[in-house]
């Protein structure tokens, strides 16, 4: 199971675009609300969670992925709950994803010290002792990173790889008529 953390304020294409190729890939892949399950994106967009955060047992998780955002992510960084999910998930072999402002949680957490690591332009001074590189997506062991909304794609098909193999990204790729090898 792969759950996305929406919390109020979180970047609707950064969660949303992900979330659909991972589904085209066959993954069970749902959304989980801080707080709720009517959660409004940073562009008004709102999404029906498919269940709660605090009423789910998060650690049962293969990944969890972290939408940018900068009040999603300041919703995440509220939530007792989902940060020690992240650890949990990680600490026992799960994979942490994270995308945008997203990586900077995952960097308070210790989870990117020593790894190649993408975020958003002017984050890298919150990304502890990462490796920051510029690719769109970044994929370091059971760490995947990506850098902006403009990288959705990229990083939803680096969750794909991961999960599922570079063959089934490569399909789900071609099937959304997406170029592959910008991962």
């Amino acid at each position: 199971m792969v759950y996305i953390i929406l919390g109020e304020g979180f970047e609707e294409t950064e969660a949303i675009v992900p979330c659909d190729l991972l589904r085209r890939a066959g993954v069970d892949v749902r959304f989980a609300g801080i707080g709720g399950r009517e959660i409004t994106g940073g562009h008004g967009i709102t999404v029906c969670a498919d269940c709660v955060a605090e009423e789910t047992d998060l650690t049962k998780a293969e990944m969890l992925v972290l939408p940018g955002g900068l009040g999603g992510v300041a919703s995440i960084l509220k939530s007792e709950t989902v940060l020690k999910a992240v650890s949990q998930v990680y600490e026992s072999g799960g994979y942490a994803a994270a995308i945008c402002a997203g990586p900077t949680v995952l960097a308070g957490l210790g989870i990117t010290d020593g790894k190649r690591a993408t975020c958003y332009p002017g984050c890298e001074t919150q990304m502890g002792s990462a490796v920051i590189c510029e690719e769109n997506a970044a994929i370091d062991g059971r760490v995947i990173t990506g850098k902006a909304p403009g990288a959705a794609f990229d990083f939803g098909l680096a969750l794909v790889k991961v999960l599922r193999g570079e063959e089934k990204a490569k399909q789900v790729a071609a099937g959304a008529v997406y170029g592959y090898t910008r991962i």
